[in-house]
């Protein structure tokens, strides 16, 4: 059996659904009740309490490991899940990083992330660590208004990177939790083109076949905007990386071409996937 937490989000939904399809036993892993494939066991519970998740451990075989959010909950300690994974009798664990380990090795929730990473080199069981750039879903943020005003509202409209469709994630982690030959591996993962949020926009526009007009915020107005669902210090952190990436965030990995065979799938892919969100 696999574990899957984030079930429901961007990368935990496709994966759970591939591994499900796979013919594999899966149990999903969120916060709040959710739908989940046929098939699919689910369990609600809160990473802050590793315990919580021992009904979900027990009898697995694999677990991919998002931290989310609760890597930065209150008295949490998410390496705890590690341990309780090994108690329990799993043998391989896939954790979701962040490219940021490596880029910007000294933010407060990089040198946590990083000593997550750590715990599970040292925990004696089999690993790998994937670090995603961007993700390309950030641009559901922008919806509401694409769908109200057909505009998107963003800083650093020329500024790019090389954003990571959510689905190569979870097809990069599916290979991780199911072939042997990725133990022990660290892939950081990006997309195949760094791409500015004005051509974001344009390639939302090209899948809706209507125009989106881009307007640029300044990084104050955005950090007040970012403020109301995250942490002002992270959405500080996010602005900074946005609007001044360094060579390596701008660097074109190769490690989704190394897992699984092919290129990256671009954003313009993603946009004509999830239109819907958008209309």
């Amino acid at each position: 059996m696999i574990v899957v937490t984030g079930a429901t989000g961007n990368v935990g939904r496709p994966l759970t659904r591939a591994l499900a399809e796979a013919g594999h036993q899966v149990t999903a892993v969120s916060r709040h009740a959710a739908a989940v494939p046929y098939g699919v066991r689910h369990l609600a519970a809160d990473l802050a309490d590793p315990t919580g998740l021992e009904p979900a451990l027990t009898g697995a075989e694999a677990l991919f490991l998002l931290l989310s959010g609760n890597l930065h909950a209150a008295g949490s300690n998410p390496a705890d899940i590690i341990g309780q994974a090994a108690a329990s009798g799993v043998r391989r664990v896939v954790l979701l990083s962040t490219q940021g380990v490596a880029t910007r090795p000294f933010g407060t929730t990089r040198i946590a992330m990083r000593a997550v990473e750590d715990v599970l080199r040292e925990s004696g069981l089999e690993w790998a660590v994937l670090r995603p750039g961007g993700f390309a879903s950030n641009a559901l943020w922008w919806a509401e208004s694409i769908r109200a005003q057909r505009v998107v509202a963003a800083p650093f409209g020329d500024v790019g990177v090389p954003i990571i469709d959510p689905a190569d994630i979870a097809e990069v982690a599916a290979a991780c939790l199911l072939e042997d030959r990725h133990a022990g591996g660290v892939y950081e993962l990006t997309g195949p083109e760094v791409i500015t949020p004005r051509q974001q926009a344009e390639a939302i526009a090209a899948a809706l076949g209507s125009p989106v007009r881009f307007h640029d915020l300044t990084r104050d107005e955005a950090k007040a905007a970012m403020a109301r669902s995250m942490p002002a210090e992270l959405a500080e952190d996010t602005l900074t990386i946005l609007g001044s990436p360094n060579p390596a965030e701008l660097r074109v990995s190769p490690d989704v071409q190394r897992v699984l065979g092919r290129a990256p799938r671009p954003f313009a892919d993603w946009a004509a996937r999830n239109v819907a969100a958008f209309r």
